[in-house]
Order: C-alpha cells, then sequence, then structure tokens
C-alpha cells in the first residue's frame, strides 16, 4: 500500500512538472522575446572588462555605498525579525496570517515608492521598504519553524502560563539554531534588497551601479559589483553576535541624510484621499466604472499577463539552471579541481541582485521580457543550485560509499538526481512567488510588466492608479504563494 502511495505521488508530481514546462513553451508566444538591434559582443567585451579592471579610484564613495547599503539592511532587519517572531506566535490567528501576506506579497521597491510620497529619499524610506515586508516573512518563517519541534514539550509548562511563556521556555529554545540560521540568511536578503532602492534614488549600491553604467563606465561598475560580492561573501566573518550592539550604532550613524521633504504631516491625506479614486470619492459610480474598466484594459490586464508569462518561463528555465549547475558544486561529482571554481560562481549568481543582472542583460540585449527572464534564472538558480549542492555534500559525507556506486555522469542521472529531485521542486516552488515579485519590479527598467505601469503612475503622481496596480500585484502573489505551498507539500512527502 505504501509503494502504492509513493508511486501515485511522484505520477501526480510528475503530472505537475510536465504542466509546468508546457505551460512555459506556451508562454513563449505571448511574451516579448524580441532582440533589438544592438551589438551585444562589444558591450558584453566592454562589461568583461570592466569586471577584469575595476576602477578603485572614488573609495570614498564606495565605502559609503557599501556603508549605507549595509545600514539599512542591518537596522531593518534587527527590527523586522522581533517583529516577525512576535507575529509567528499569534500565527494561528487569520487575521494575522492575511496581514503578514499582504505586507510580504508587495516588493521592497514598491513599499520604497509608497514611502517615498511621505517622507521623501530618507532613512525613514529605506528602512520601512525593508523592513515592512521583512516582518512578514519572518513570521510565516518562524511560524512554520515553530511548527516542526517538538509540542509535547509545551504541555510541561503549567497551564496558566500565557502564550510568550510557553513560546519563551519550550518551542522558541528548541528552534533556535534554525531561527538564527534563517535570520542570518534573511540579512543576505536584505542586502540584496538595500541595494535594489538605489534604482529609485537612494544612495544605496544600486544607486551608483546604474549612474555607473547608464554613463558605460564599466570599470566604476565592476568596483561596484567585486564590492558587493566580497560582502556577500564574507558575511560568515564580520557578522559576531558580539559585534551587533556597535553595529546597529554605526549603522545609525552612517544613514544617510534626507533629501526632498518630510511629509509625514501629510501621511492622513494620502491614506485617507491621494490612494482613492476621484470618482469613489464624489460617489460617482459611474464614472468609477468607466475608470475601472479603462485601466483594466489598458494597464491591468497587459501587466498581469506579461508578469504572469515572464514568471512562468522563468521557474522552468530556473529548474534547468540548476540542474545544470548544482553538480559543478557538489563534492560527489564535481570534485575538488572543479568544485571551487562551482561554488564560486554560484556565489556570484546568488548574490549579484536580479534587477542588476537584469539591468545588465538589457544593455546587451535591448529592452525585452528575454534579460528578464534571464536574469531571474540565474539569480534563482545558482540560489537553489548552492542549497542543492550543500545537501549533497552533507549526505556524501555521512553516507556509506559502496563499491558498486556509478560514478561521472551515471551518478549524477541514476544516484544524485533522483535523491535531490523532490528537495528541489520544494525548493523552486517556493521561490516561485519571489520570481513573481521580481518579475512585477522589473517594469521600472521598462519591461511591460505591472511594475511598468506602477512606476509611471507615480511618476504622473497618480496614487489612486498605483495603489490599485500594487493591490493587484499583491493579490496575485498571494495566489501564486497558496499554489506553491501546496506543491510544496507534495514535494516534501515524496522525501
Amino acid at each position: 500500500m505504501t509503494r502504492w502511495v509513493q508511486y501515485s505521488s511522484a505520477r501526480r508530481l510528475n503530472v505537475v512538472c510536465l504542466a509546468l514546462v508546457v505551460a512555459a513553451v506556451l508562454a513563449l508566444w505571448g511574451v516579448d522575446f524580441q532582440i533589438y538591434p544592438v551589438d551585444p559582443w562589444h558591450e558584453l567585451g566592454r562589461l568583461g572588462w570592466g569586471l577584469l579592471t575595476p576602477a578603485w579610484y572614488d573609495l570614498s564613495s564606495l565605502m559609503w555605498a557599501l556603508l549605507h547599503t549595509v545600514a539599512f539592511a542591518l537596522l531593518a532587519v534587527a527590527v523586522a525579525a522581533p517583529l516577525g517572531l512576535l507575529l509567528a506566535m499569534l500565527f494561528h490567528w487569520r487575521a494575522v496570517r492575511l496581514c503578514c501576506a499582504a505586507v510580504r506579497s508587495v516588493h521592497e521597491v514598491f513599499w520604497g515608492l509608497i514611502f517615498m510620497q511621505l517622507y521623501g529619499i530618507s532613512p525613514l524610506t529605506g528602512l520601512l521598504a525593508i523592513l515592512v515586508p521583512f516582518t512578514g516573512v519572518f513570521a510565516k518563517v518562524f511560524a512554520e519553524i515553530f511548527q516542526q519541534q517538538d509540542f509535547d514539550t509545551v504541555h510541561t509548562v503549567g497551564l496558566t502560563a500565557g502564550r510568550l511563556k510557553r513560546y519563551c521556555y519550550t518551542l522558541i529554545p528548541q528552534s533556535w539554531p534554525a531561527l538564527l540560521s534563517y535570520t542570518r540568511y534573511r540579512f543576505e536578503c536584505a542586502l540584496r534588497s538595500s541595494a535594489i532602492l538605489g534604482f529609485i534614488g537612494l544612495p544605496t549600491l544600486g544607486f551608483h551601479l546604474e549612474t555607473a553604467f547608464k554613463q558605460g563606465d564599466y570599470s566604476e561598475a565592476g568596483a561596484l559589483l567585486w564590492a558587493f560580492l566580497m560582502l556577500i561573501a564574507t558575511i560568515r566573518f564580520w557578522l559576531r553576535r558580539w559585534l551587533l550592539v556597535p553595529y546597529l550604532l554605526l549603522a545609525l550613524w552612517v544613514l544617510p541624510a534626507t533629501v526632498g521633504f518630510d511629509g509625514g504631516g501629510s501621511l492622513w491625506r494620502f491614506v485617507s484621499e491621494d490612494i482613492w479614486p476621484k470618482a469613489l470619492l464624489e460617489q460617482d459610480w459611474n464614472g468609477l466604472l468607466n475608470w475601472w474598466v479603462a485601466l483594466w484594459h489598458g494597464q491591468i490586464w497587459p501587466g498581469l499577463w506579461q508578469t504572469l508569462l515572464l514568471t512562468q518561463i522563468a521557474l522552468v528555465l530556473t529548474g534547468v539552471v540548476v540542474l545544470l549547475a548544482y553538480p559543478l558544486a557538489s563534492r560527489s561529482l564535481a570534485g575538488p579541481v572543479v568544485r571551487w571554481p562551482g561554488r564560486f560562481l554560484l556565489l556570484v549568481l546568488r548574490s549579484t541582485p536580479e534587477m542588476v543582472l537584469a539591468f545588465v542583460f538589457l544593455l546587451l540585449l535591448g529592452p525585452s521580457g528575454l534579460p528578464v527572464v534571464l536574469a531571474l534564472a540565474l539569480h534563482n538558480g545558482g540560489l537553489i543550485a548552492f542549497l542543492v549542492a550543500n545537501a549533497s555534500d552533507e549526505e556524501f559525507r555521512s553516507r556509506l560509499r559502496r563499491p558498486d556506486d556509478p560514478a561521472s555522469l551515471k551518478r549524477y542521472a541514476y544516484l544524485e538526481t533522483p535523491r535531490r529531485f523532490p528537495a528541489l521542486l520544494a525548493f523552486l516552488f517556493y521561490r516561485w512567488e519571489v520570481i513573481l515579485r521580481e518579475s512585477a519590479i522589473m517594469g521600472i527598467l521598462g519591461v511591460a510588466t505591472l511594475g511598468f505601469y506602477i512606476d509611471s503612475a507615480f511618476e504622473e503622481i497618480r496614487y489612486d492608479r498605483a495603489f490599485l496596480l500594487i493591490v493587484v500585484t499583491a493579490l496575485l502573489n498571494m495566489l501564486v504563494d497558496a499554489v506553491s505551498r501546496r506543491l510544496r507539500g507534495a514535494s516534501v512527502r515524496m522525501e
């Protein structure tokens, strides 16, 4: 009976994989993959030369850009992690789950655009842009970590003890290593988010990268990329728990000065008037319907459709990248000679933000959906391949080798990949929501996803339109998250 259930689950999972691939192939007919008449090899050569000859002449600007990037990320995580922990204790409440799902479904860049209308280009804008969605993410993941613990210990605490005491004395100590590990990983994500906020004007690494790329100064861009890569690669050396308090104080000191205005006084006007269509405020229901229909046909549906198509293609291509890349970093497949270059390649792919990769591919291939798909697939593929390779290495160290174990390509095809495949799919389904969020914000670079129309609405000071588009994006992310969660459950049962 058990064998039949496993076979049935495997068959259903294979059907799901086939459906995803077929959907991605069909999406190719509806997405803009036009390659514009540029000279990619010439630009690629210049970019490669810039990476090989980084310009370190403006070390002061480089150091301040890195300090601002770290400061935003560190302070945001320092606040978001405790808030997420408190919300995780209340995650059994439907209202808390829905609130956390809503805030984490909106990308940090979109939050940055919202808060920029209130507080200008200020430290508060950058901190809130990362803090708000990360709080929702922490709450969800911490709650999942708690669910994996032994709940029998909870009964050892007296019945009169409150929920906070029960968590503090039982579940939190049990899950403390996992909580710390995920917080450390989330800080790495916050560094990438902080860098990306530079594309909307905050003085982080992304601001200087965008300027260098637009000016064609690839040597300066190379220095910025190498500096960020070294920052990510050395986290385990400089991020120490006993240094957190000095780091937080230093982060408060290095926060950039406010550029623009302090719009705290306009908060009420923004939430009560600006984000609502004029027809709604005037109770003009016919005008409201016309406004909605025009926006649906002109922006919501085209942006929604392109976002979904790009996400589906990027999701399947990410899986292909993982299957091709993880053997390069696996001890049992690559060996000591190839493994370290392979791990360095995966470090570069997972450390470079998707928007930076997309910006580079846009310079090489022109403005279409192709650079977006390549950027998303390479970044997420590198991240998942890194996790899969680590799992392969752990099993390789602990498992007894048999003399008849296959080697080389046969080991990859018949031993390692079948063992890794369920976890690979679980990681892939987990990143599905992330890929969708990233596909949406790529519109800021000119690709016609939902982010393109959101960015245009903010530039035209049409906050009502921007708000509705952001709500549509959030609802879409929540739907995809629900589907991916069910698929992840199926993948985990296969292991």
